[in-house]
Parts: C-alpha cells; sequence; structure tokens
C-alpha cells in the first residue's frame, strides 16, 4: 500500500528543480604589471599598455588552451596596447571566439575625485588632461578605449571591467554607474572582495569572499555587477609573495566550491604577472580539468554569460 509519506516524497522528486550549473570564468586584463618579470620592474605605472612581448605571446597561447577545451577567456584591454605597431596577436584571439572588453585606455582610476588620483601618467604630466574635471577624464578615457577598438579591431567592447577592484564595487557611486551606462554598458566588473594574503588554507577565508563574489544589480542604476574572484595573480604573487602551488591549491578551491554550490567563480590574472610564475599555464590546464570532471555541472563562460543571467532574472 502506498503511504502518505511515499506520496509526498514521489512528488517531491517529481517537482525538485534541477540543479544549476556552475560559471567558470578565466579574465585576464590586458597591462603590464609593476614589479613583473622583475621585482624592481616600476615603470609600467607610466605605460600600463605597452604589451611586451612575452605578455602578448601568453595571452595568445591560454586563449589557443582553452579554445581547444571547449570554453573561452574573457580579455580587457588597456587601450594604449592598440598603439602598437602588430596588433596580430589579438586579432587571432577574436577570431577564434574569444571576448574583449574596455579597461579604459590609461588604466584610470574610475573611482577618482582629484586629477593627480587619476593615473601616474596624468600625475607627471597633467597638462595631457587638458584641464578636464575628474569625471570628465575618467569619461573620455572610456570612450576613447571604446573608439579604439572599434578602430583598429573592428570590435565594440564585450563589457567594461575597472583597473583596480574595489571592496564595495560601485556602491555609492552612482555617479559612475550612470557614467557607464552612457557609455552603452548594461554591466561591469569591479568588485574584489577583501581577503587576507597571510593565510595558507583556503578553507578559512575563501567561502566568504567567494560568496561576496557573485553577480548582483545594482539598485540605483540596474548596472549588473560581475565581481572577480579571489585570489587574483596580483594579490597571491606580488602582495602575499606566494608559491605557485599556494596559488593552485587556491584556484582549485574556488572552482570546487563554484560547482559544488552551482555558483560563478571568475578568475582574475595578468599575462604580466602569472605569464612569469606559471609559465607553464597549470593553472588554466587544472580550470579546464575541473571543469571537465564535473562532467556537466559546469562549464567555462564570458563575462556575457555570467551578466546575462542576472539580467534575466
Amino acid at each position: 500500500m502506498t503511504t502518505r509519506r511515499g506520496l509526498l516524497l514521489g512528488l517531491m522528486a517529481q517537482t525538485r528543480q534541477p540543479e544549476k550549473k556552475a560559471r567558470i570564468a578565466i579574465s585576464l586584463d590586458l597591462e603590464m604589471s609593476r614589479n613583473f618579470p622583475t621585482w624592481e620592474t616600476t615603470h609600467w605605472d607610466y605605460e600600463k599598455g605597452n604589451l611586451d612581448e612575452d605578455s602578448k605571446n601568453y595571452a595568445a597561447a591560454v586563449a589557443r588552451l582553452v579554445v581547444s577545451r571547449g570554453g573561452r577567456v574573457h580579455y580587457f584591454a588597456v587601450g594604449r596596447v592598440l598603439e602598437q605597431e602588430d596588433v596580430g596577436w589579438l586579432e587571432e584571439i577574436i577570431r577564434t571566439g574569444h571576448a574583449v572588453g574596455n579597461h579604459t585606455y590609461d588604466h584610470v582610476n574610475v573611482l577618482a575625485t582629484r586629477a593627480e588620483d587619476i593615473q601616474f601618467r596624468f600625475k607627471r604630466a597633467p597638462w595631457l588632461l587638458r584641464g578636464a574635471a575628474p569625471p570628465e577624464a575618467i569619461s573620455e578615457n572610456v570612450r576613447q578605449c571604446t573608439e579604439a577598438m572599434r578602430t583598429r579591431l573592428k570590435i565594440s567592447p564585450n563589457g567594461f571591467r575597472t583597473p583596480g577592484g574595489f571592496t564595495d564595487g560601485l556602491a555609492g557611486r552612482v555617479d559612475v554607474q550612470r557614467m557607464l551606462l552612457g557609455h552603452g554598458f548594461t554591466w561591469v566588473s569591479s568588485k574584489y572582495p577583501r581577503h587576507p594574503v597571510d593565510v595558507a588554507e583556503p578553507a578559512r577565508y575563501m567561502p566568504a569572499a567567494l560568496m561576496a563574489a557573485q553577480p548582483y544589480r545594482y539598485r540605483e542604476s540596474g548596472l549588473v555587477e560581475v565581481p572577480m574572484s579571489p585570489v587574483s595573480d596580483i594579490n597571491a604573487f606580488r602582495n602575499g609573495k606566494w608559491p605557485l602551488e599556494r596559488f593552485l591549491d587556491a584556484v582549485r578551491y574556488g572552482v570546487d566550491w563554484a560547482i559544488e554550490n552551482g555558483a560563478v567563480f571568475d578568475l582574475l590574472a595578468h599575462p604580466s604577472c602569472i605569464g612569469v610564475v606559471d609559465r607553464q599555464m597549470k593553472t588554466f590546464e587544472l580550470i579546464c580539468s575541473l571543469v571537465e570532471r564535473a562532467k556537466g555541472r559546469a562549464e567555462i563562460v564570458t563575462l556575457d554569460a555570467v551578466a546575462a543571467g542576472v539580467q534575466k532574472a
């Protein structure tokens, strides 16, 4: 005889929601990084977009690796890189289906309220701002990057990432949110949750930070935020001076956590940094392998796909 409890359990089984697929993103910021390739290197602060050959070759190699494993990478380009003679490496990345977003023309601080805080280049050479107030100068820098991409690469940018990640993203800065919406962006990647770099065990600090790195919409403007997940290569290798194996442990934990929770994990890295520490691309091999082992419970996507999930909700 079928019991009432049996009927109830059967009904629950029929109505149980399908497991949510984890969305894993690999995002690479195309800019030079101080302290790399040697600790004494600091001049990149003034020419963030002057990518060296090693960084460009590494960026293209990651693109080839990830696409061969069924995924796509999301790049964010500093516009000044498009002043270089050869952009064939970036055109190859685009041809193979990867996304390229706007990272401002000069790697400017979009939250700056003083001219001297916009970027090192403008602090040294303030006349380049032509007397523009910070909001106008920042907006123009965003516009210039988009124009450079359209002119040199024949594409419009796939989203916008702020130079530097902010603990609270763009919360409280409705002016910046509206500026980006005015430039045609429906989503931004600006939030990077605070976390320690002196704790070795990922389980002790990453769950809270990973939760804080899930995408959402700003109530003030409707702009979608797609945060960067911990731990970034800069935070690990520059700020924490981690060995590669410790970074790989953190990445493994983050991807596994996202798969287990049907959540988002967005790796933030820079070819000019991770390309020095992880020449064999173990980080990207690891991510691809973890997604493959998930057997359909996860996929490697661009941030456009992540943002679209929030916009549809």
